[in-house]
């Protein structure tokens, strides 16, 4: 049987990828903080089929103790300060847990376990101001928040340990991928969970910022199956994962309504712009200045067809499904929500 550790795992990756994990006949073992308040996440109905470790991104000593305890033949590193906003908010502790964290990993594995294979959840926004479209293994990197250049940090790191200490070392350049599990601090759950509370007249408008950004986006079920393939292969390398399509939020905002029934019409431009239902002219998206970065990433478009060559991965949940899914699982998170508060 065998072992591997995920770090991340209460998050939407790290649940999906315990699944498919557990799925295979894998003993799976999970990093935790501790909290005062014990919070399984995403992982609280297999909770019983993980061993929990508890650890710290920032304390290689505890790393450390996880790789003796767990002894993992997989190492997936997907633990993270992923808000591309807060990074600004935050940027010391970004850079701390996103880009010294992926070296205080490796030097655990390389401490402990230097056999063991390793997974590096690298990201889309180390292409920020895009130098090519598509993005593909080979674009340069132009990272355009204090997130994407702590993320590229641990992709130069990993890449390093593999050239320099012959690990088997693994990058996934995953571009945006969300599901029914994507916290509601990202755009994406944002707009789902809002069409669901307005459809069911318990929230009265949605507000956002760049409509006009665009990405390629897909669903983690997918993504983290590819995650599993890099780590089957004979040498290690880096992958872009992606759909090699790209897609506004004001699509995302347009088939998200579009699945309850209404209908976006867009008038203004720019901070100004709204999104009225056409049916009644009532407002139902508003543009607002302070939801946009700093410094804005405009496209992401990711060019797989070395992971659908090499891995012989496909994707197989289409963008439409994606959103579909989110929102009808919102629906029936709203709907719960409003049955207890009339208790």
């Amino acid at each position: 049987m065998k072992r591997a550790l995920i770090t991340g795992i209460t998050g939407q990756d790290g649940s999906y990828l315990a699944e498919l994990l557990l799925e295979k006949g894998y003993e799976v073992y999970g990093i935790m903080r501790r909290k005062s308040v014990v919070d399984y996440g995403n992982v609280d109905h297999i909770r019983d089929r993980i061993h929990f470790i508890y650890a710290d991104m920032t304390d290689p000593i505890s790393l450390i103790a996880a790789m003796r305890i767990s002894q993992a033949d997989e190492v997936y590193n997907l633990a993270a300060q992923s808000f591309v906003a807060t990074s600004w908010e935050q940027p010391i502790a970004t850079a701390n847990i996103d880009a010294l964290g992926v070296t205080n990993m490796l030097e655990a594995i390389r401490t402990v376990k230097p056999e063991a294979r390793f997974y590096q959840a690298s990201t889309s926004e180390m292409f920020g101001l895009v130098q090519e479209m598509p993005q593909k293994e080979t674009t340069p990197f132009y990272p355009r928040s204090p997130y994407g250049v702590a993320k590229l940090y641990g992709h130069w790191i990993t890449k390093n340990y593999r050239e320099s200490y012959g690990l088997f070392a693994c990058s996934g350049i995953l571009f945006n991928h969300e599901s029914e599990r994507r916290g509601k601090e990202f755009v994406t759950r944002k707009i789902t969970d809002a069409v669901a509370r307005i459809k069911q007249g318990v929230q009265d408008h949605l507000e956002l910022g760049n409509l006009d950004s665009k990405r390629d986006w897909g669903h983690s079920k997918d993504y983290v199956r590819a995650m599993w393939l890099m780590l089957q292969q004979e040498e290690p390398d880096d992958y872009v994962i992606a759909t090699n399509e790209t897609r506004t939020v004001r699509e995302f905002v347009e088939t998200a309504f579009g699945h309850v029934g209404i209908s976006i019409v867009w008038s203004g431009e720019g901070v100004d712009e709204i999104g009225t239902d056409k049916e009644t002219g009532r407002a139902l998206v508003k543009v607002n200045k302070n939801f946009f970065r700093p410094a804005e990433v405009d496209v992401l478009l990711g060019d797989p067809s070395k992971a659908e060559k090499k891995l012989g991965w496909v994707r197989e949940i289409p963008f439409t499904e994606l959103v579909e899914r989110m929102v009808k699982n919102d629906m029936e998170l709203v709907a719960k929500e409003i049955k207890v508060n009339a208790l």
